[in-house]
């Protein structure tokens, strides 16, 4: 979902500083979350280290290949979200985004407020939607196949329209860019199908490891429920 570099530029990029700016709000309300009801600011901060290295790893070294207007990645947010919470898998996706672009693709940097954008937004909706579609006494590790798949295509869904906005904004209706806005969500509904499948090995894994029970280091869904 990098976007690429000329999809939106000049006095354009303005929107994406907006957009980026209300995202960051969005990843303070679900950081605060956390902290409130979910191991408090100590858990936040080892959680966020470990998703911001996950999603380093996720940018950097699983595949991905530039389709259409975007790149696609293998960005496990319901993962993310399932394992550690919405407030230190949203600190994660902007770190670890952040990180990969100035350590690795500077070019992408001006492109930062759209991907970050195009990330976190999603990953609000996504909570929202788990709440409703998990019942409050289903621990996480739990889930079925049906819910990762909800929530997986909700994520990913909401990527896939987020970068159709950006390309639309940038370069409007015109066929080809319409094509290639096609291509890019195409090449994503491979991610849906395998991100569920990914949930389920590791919230598998989750059930049959006792070190991920009482652990401040994962989500207290993980094997609880909701109060």
């Amino acid at each position: 979902m990098h976007i690429e570099p000329g999809v939106v530029d000049g006095a354009k990029l303005a929107l994406s500083y907006a957009t980026a700016a209300a995202a960051g709000g969005l990843m303070m309300k679900m950081s605060w979350d956390t902290i409130r009801n979910d191991g408090g600011l100590a858990a936040l901060g080892m959680r966020s280290v470990v998703t911001t290295l996950m999603v380093f790893t996720f940018f950097e070294v699983f595949p991905h290949h530039a389709v259409g207007v975007s790149e696609v990645h293998l960005i496990l947010g319901s993962t993310l979200y399932l394992l550690f919470g919405a407030g230190p898998a949203a600190i994660g996706l902007a770190l670890g985004l952040l990180i990969q672009g100035v350590a690795f693709a500077p070019f992408d940097l001006p492109q930062y407020g759209m991907n970050v954008t195009t990330l976190l937004v999603p990953l609000y909706a996504m909570s929202l939607i788990a709440k409703r579609i998990i019942p409050a006494g289903t621990a996480y590790k739990d889930v079925s196949y049906k819910q990762a798949l909800a929530l997986s295509t909700s994520y990913q869904g909401g990527i896939v329209m987020w970068v159709g906005f950006w390309a639309l904004y940038g370069h409007g209706f015109g066929a080809e860019n319409l094509s290639q806005i096609a291509a890019f969500g195409a090449a994503y509904m491979l991610v849906i199908i395998i991100e569920p499948l990914a949930d389920l090995g590791v919230l598998a894994l989750a059930k049959t490891f006792s070190g991920t029970r009482n652990n401040p280091m994962f989500h207290n869904r993980l094997h609880g429920h909701a109060a």
